[in-house]
């Protein structure tokens, strides 16, 4: 099983990440990716901006965890995870996170499941520059809900 996580300030090489997956295992018959952009809006506020800090070793500790925890729970063969920090312009990429495996539902939910994880529980901070001045954002509580969806046996 390949797990990759990666924090980094460069652009995410999609069409890369894609064929790594891909050619993780030769029983690979499904990958499911998310790719997440900076939008122009937020909350009735024109975006202009958003920046991302991270905790270094922490935040990749935690991303960790969320993948091993995704092996655990589905048969998937590979996941990645890679989040962009700095400064990132409207239409650029922030994050990726794709897995495969054998089977479509395991590539989906896996893939799903990290992402609600990753926007709850990541070390990850981020600061919106908008038409109204500069604020931080925290999750919503739509995040939150969907996080405690996958919880096990009530925990």
């Amino acid at each position: 099983m390949k797990l990759k996580v990666l924090i980094q300030a460069e652009a995410i090489d999609l069409d890369k990440e894609y064929r790594l997956l891909q050619n993780s295992d030769g029983s690979v018959g499904a990958i499911a990716t998310f790719y997440g952009t900076v939008r122009d809006s937020n909350e009735n506020r024109r975006v202009q901006s958003i920046f991302i800090e991270h905790y270094s070793g922490m935040t990749e500790t935690e991303l960790t965890k969320i993948l091993k925890e995704a092996k655990e729970r589905w048969r998937i063969s590979a996941a990645t995870i890679i989040h962009r920090i700095g400064k990132l312009a409207v239409g650029e990429g922030i994050v990726f996170v794709g897995t495969a495996s054998s089977h479509r539902k395991d590539a989906f939910q896996s893939c799903d499941f990290i992402m609600d994880y990753l926007k709850t529980n990541a070390p990850l901070w981020k600061k919106e520059r908008h038409d109204r001045g500069e604020d931080w954002v925290s999750s919503k509580e739509s995040d939150q809900i969907f996080a405690r969806s996958w919880k096990k046996g009530g925990d």
